[in-house]
Protein backbone atom coordinates (compact mmCIF):
# COMPACT_ATOMS: atom_id res chain seq x y z
CA UNK A 1 0.00 0.00 0.00
CA UNK A 2 1.14 3.92 -0.55
CA UNK A 3 0.32 6.35 1.35
CA UNK A 4 1.28 9.76 1.20
CA UNK A 5 2.57 12.11 3.83
CA UNK A 6 0.46 15.55 2.71
CA UNK A 7 3.33 17.90 4.17
CA UNK A 8 6.19 19.76 2.97
CA UNK A 9 7.61 20.09 6.64
CA UNK A 10 10.75 17.84 6.82
CA UNK A 11 10.63 17.74 10.66
CA UNK A 12 7.01 16.34 10.42
CA UNK A 13 7.49 14.19 7.57
CA UNK A 14 10.87 12.30 9.35
CA UNK A 15 8.33 12.12 12.75
CA UNK A 16 5.40 10.60 10.87
CA UNK A 17 7.57 7.73 8.80
CA UNK A 18 9.63 6.85 12.29
CA UNK A 19 6.31 6.42 14.03
CA UNK A 20 4.02 4.81 11.12
CA UNK A 21 7.38 2.52 10.25
CA UNK A 22 7.36 1.50 14.29
CA UNK A 23 3.46 0.84 13.91
CA UNK A 24 2.37 -0.76 11.12
CA UNK A 25 4.35 -3.80 11.95
CA UNK A 26 3.16 -6.86 10.15
CA UNK A 27 0.95 -7.53 7.24
CA UNK A 28 0.73 -5.26 4.10
CA UNK A 29 3.76 -3.34 3.42
CA UNK A 30 3.13 0.20 3.66
CA UNK A 31 5.30 2.49 1.11
CA UNK A 32 5.58 5.63 2.28
CA UNK A 33 5.47 8.69 0.05
CA UNK A 34 6.13 12.18 1.24
CA UNK A 35 4.98 15.80 -0.89
CA UNK A 36 8.85 15.86 -2.30
CA UNK A 37 7.92 13.35 -4.61
CA UNK A 38 5.07 15.76 -6.01
CA UNK A 39 6.90 18.37 -6.78
CA UNK A 40 4.20 20.22 -8.40
CA UNK A 41 1.53 19.57 -6.03
CA UNK A 42 -1.10 21.81 -5.02
CA UNK A 43 -0.49 24.15 -2.20
CA UNK A 44 -3.01 23.76 0.15
CA UNK A 45 -4.64 26.92 1.92
CA UNK A 46 -5.42 26.03 5.50
CA UNK A 47 -8.21 28.57 6.29
CA UNK A 48 -10.45 26.07 8.06
CA UNK A 49 -11.64 26.79 11.49
CA UNK A 50 -10.55 23.66 13.23
CA UNK A 51 -7.55 21.45 12.91
CA UNK A 52 -10.05 18.76 11.92
CA UNK A 53 -10.82 20.71 9.08
CA UNK A 54 -7.34 21.99 7.95
CA UNK A 55 -6.08 17.98 8.01
CA UNK A 56 -9.21 17.09 5.82
CA UNK A 57 -8.78 19.43 3.76
CA UNK A 58 -5.06 18.74 2.80
CA UNK A 59 -5.45 14.97 2.76
CA UNK A 60 -8.54 15.47 0.03
CA UNK A 61 -6.64 17.77 -2.16
CA UNK A 62 -3.76 15.64 -1.99
CA UNK A 63 -5.33 12.86 -2.78
CA UNK A 64 -7.03 13.77 -5.34
CA UNK A 65 -3.68 14.78 -7.14
CA UNK A 66 -1.83 11.90 -6.40
CA UNK A 67 -4.61 9.31 -6.97
CA UNK A 68 -3.48 7.63 -3.68
CA UNK A 69 -4.28 7.40 -0.32
CA UNK A 70 -3.25 10.74 1.72
CA UNK A 71 -2.61 11.29 5.26
CA UNK A 72 -2.33 15.02 6.63
CA UNK A 73 -2.39 16.39 9.72
CA UNK A 74 -2.79 19.86 11.76
CA UNK A 75 -1.53 21.06 15.01
CA UNK A 76 -1.35 23.38 17.25
CA UNK A 77 -0.25 24.88 20.69
CA UNK A 78 -2.51 26.19 23.28
CA UNK A 79 -1.88 28.32 25.90
CA UNK A 80 -3.75 28.98 28.59
CA UNK A 81 -2.67 32.14 29.86
CA UNK A 82 -3.11 33.09 25.95
CA UNK A 83 -6.75 32.43 26.00
CA UNK A 84 -5.74 29.44 23.47
CA UNK A 85 -3.73 31.09 21.58
CA UNK A 86 -1.81 30.69 19.48
CA UNK A 87 -3.82 27.62 18.51
CA UNK A 88 -4.73 26.76 15.24
CA UNK A 89 -2.90 29.67 14.17
CA UNK A 90 0.67 28.61 15.66
CA UNK A 91 2.73 28.17 12.48
CA UNK A 92 1.93 31.65 11.18
CA UNK A 93 1.90 33.29 14.70
CA UNK A 94 4.77 35.17 14.11
CA UNK A 95 4.22 35.61 10.26
CA UNK A 96 4.05 33.20 7.29
CA UNK A 97 8.16 33.08 7.00
CA UNK A 98 8.74 33.25 10.57
CA UNK A 99 11.59 30.42 12.13
CA UNK A 100 10.89 28.37 14.90
CA UNK A 101 13.45 30.86 16.87
CA UNK A 102 10.99 33.89 16.18
CA UNK A 103 7.85 31.85 16.95
CA UNK A 104 9.13 30.84 20.66
CA UNK A 105 10.52 34.57 21.06
CA UNK A 106 7.31 35.82 20.61
CA UNK A 107 5.29 33.28 22.61
CA UNK A 108 7.65 33.93 25.44
CA UNK A 109 7.10 37.42 25.13
CA UNK A 110 3.47 37.33 25.48
CA UNK A 111 3.70 35.32 28.15
CA UNK A 112 6.57 37.45 30.49
CA UNK A 113 5.65 37.70 33.97
CA UNK A 114 2.41 35.40 33.39
CA UNK A 115 2.60 32.51 36.53
CA UNK A 116 -0.19 30.33 35.34
CA UNK A 117 1.94 28.43 32.03
CA UNK A 118 -0.10 25.50 31.41
CA UNK A 119 -0.05 24.61 27.86
CA UNK A 120 -1.00 21.62 25.30
CA UNK A 121 -0.45 20.23 21.92
CA UNK A 122 -3.21 18.85 19.71
CA UNK A 123 -3.10 17.17 16.74
CA UNK A 124 -5.22 16.66 14.23
CA UNK A 125 -4.89 13.28 11.65
CA UNK A 126 -6.91 12.65 8.83
CA UNK A 127 -7.09 9.55 6.08
CA UNK A 128 -8.21 10.09 2.52
CA UNK A 129 -8.90 7.19 0.43
CA UNK A 130 -9.17 9.15 -3.09
CA UNK A 131 -12.95 9.05 -3.88
CA UNK A 132 -13.77 8.76 -0.21
CA UNK A 133 -14.64 11.59 2.48
CA UNK A 134 -11.72 12.26 4.85
CA UNK A 135 -12.09 10.77 8.09
CA UNK A 136 -10.17 12.10 10.99
CA UNK A 137 -9.32 11.85 14.66
CA UNK A 138 -7.37 14.05 17.61
CA UNK A 139 -4.61 13.56 20.14
CA UNK A 140 -3.60 16.23 23.10
CA UNK A 141 -0.45 16.13 25.00
CA UNK A 142 -0.76 18.40 28.09
CA UNK A 143 2.36 20.01 29.89
CA UNK A 144 3.33 23.91 30.62
CA UNK A 145 5.78 26.32 28.92
CA UNK A 146 9.03 27.54 30.43
CA UNK A 147 10.97 30.39 30.52
CA UNK A 148 13.77 29.71 28.13
CA UNK A 149 14.10 26.98 25.41
CA UNK A 150 15.70 24.12 26.05
CA UNK A 151 17.06 21.55 23.72
CA UNK A 152 18.13 21.02 20.35
CA UNK A 153 16.17 17.98 18.98
CA UNK A 154 12.16 18.34 17.64
CA UNK A 155 11.07 21.47 15.84
CA UNK A 156 8.31 24.29 16.01
CA UNK A 157 7.63 24.90 19.64
CA UNK A 158 9.14 22.01 21.30
CA UNK A 159 12.12 23.73 23.15
CA UNK A 160 9.73 25.52 25.15
CA UNK A 161 7.27 22.77 26.10
CA UNK A 162 7.46 20.21 29.20
CA UNK A 163 5.04 17.12 28.90
CA UNK A 164 3.39 16.19 31.95
CA UNK A 165 5.02 13.78 33.70
CA UNK A 166 8.23 15.01 32.73
CA UNK A 167 10.89 17.65 33.34
CA UNK A 168 12.38 17.57 30.17
CA UNK A 169 11.15 19.56 26.66
CA UNK A 170 9.91 17.38 23.96
CA UNK A 171 13.54 19.10 22.77
CA UNK A 172 15.86 17.23 25.28
CA UNK A 173 13.60 14.07 25.46
CA UNK A 174 14.26 12.89 21.91
CA UNK A 175 12.29 11.81 19.32
CA UNK A 176 12.34 8.11 20.68
CA UNK A 177 10.21 9.43 23.62
CA UNK A 178 8.45 12.47 21.66
CA UNK A 179 7.12 9.93 19.24
CA UNK A 180 5.65 7.83 21.58
CA UNK A 181 4.04 10.49 24.10
CA UNK A 182 3.04 13.49 21.92
CA UNK A 183 -0.39 14.85 20.59
CA UNK A 184 0.92 13.07 17.20
CA UNK A 185 1.51 9.97 18.03
CA UNK A 186 -1.75 9.32 20.27
CA UNK A 187 -3.36 11.06 17.01
CA UNK A 188 -1.27 8.63 14.83
CA UNK A 189 -2.53 5.46 16.32
CA UNK A 190 -5.94 6.34 16.20
CA UNK A 191 -5.21 6.60 12.83
CA UNK A 192 -3.85 3.33 12.17
CA UNK A 193 -7.06 1.90 12.58
CA UNK A 194 -8.62 4.35 9.73
CA UNK A 195 -5.74 3.21 7.42
CA UNK A 196 -6.63 -0.51 8.54
CA UNK A 197 -9.81 0.43 7.03
CA UNK A 198 -9.12 2.21 4.75
CA UNK A 199 -7.49 -0.52 2.59
CA UNK A 200 -9.95 -2.45 1.42
CA UNK A 201 -11.92 0.18 0.13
Amino acid sequence: MKLVLATRNQGKVRELMKMLHNRTGAGEPVEIISLQNFPDAPEVVEDGQTYLENAAKKASVIAKYTGLMTLADDAGLEVDALNGAPGIHSKRWAGDDATDAVRIAKLLKALDGAPERRARFIAAIAVVHPGSDPEGVLGVCEGHILQTPRGESGFGYDPVFVPDGYEQTFAELGENIKNKISHRAKALQQALTLLCNLKTV
